[in-house]
């Protein structure tokens, strides 16, 4: 099986949590976090890394309420799935996100206390998060 590079995006209206993470390993590293002006990112900044990984697809979280309800965020988040997909023509999926904030917080703070719990932080650790469920979920074979 061929190891592929995937990265993923914590989505957020201020911040988006950036990850990257290999298949073959089923493990990621958080990246420096994008801002975003009301949801909206730097695509050039996108445009960058996607230079930089060369990932073969990319993984979006999506926020649902507990019950598996959408949430107003979620339309924002498919909205911005599409846009990643129609301006670098890549194929993009999305997963679950309900626990990784709560989840990317506490592995922080057992880190290094409130130091570490800057936004920047917890959303690329949320969207390192994603990216690891992801693949404990098979995600990388379909």
């Amino acid at each position: 099986m061929m190891s592929q590079t995937v990265l993923a995006f914590d989505y957020g209206t201020k911040s988006i949590g950036v990850a990257v993470g290999q298949s073959l390993t089923g493990t990621a590293s958080p990246l420096k976090a994008l801002k975003a002006n009301d949801g909206i990112p730097n695509w050039q900044q996108i445009e960058a890394l996607l230079n930089e990984w060369q990932p073969d697809y990319l993984v979006v979280g999506l926020p649902l309420n507990m019950d598996g309800t959408e949430q107003p965020l979620t339309a924002r988040v498919h909205k911005f799935v599409n846009r990643l997909h129609g301006r670098f023509g890549m194929q993009v999926k999305t997963q679950d996100e309900r626990l990784t904030t709560v989840e990317s917080r506490s592995q922080l703070f057992a880190e290094g206390g409130y130091r570490k719990l800057s936004k920047d932080a917890v959303d690329s650790q949320s969207a390192k998060l994603i990216l690891e469920s992801w693949f404990e979920n098979g995600g990388a074979y379909d």
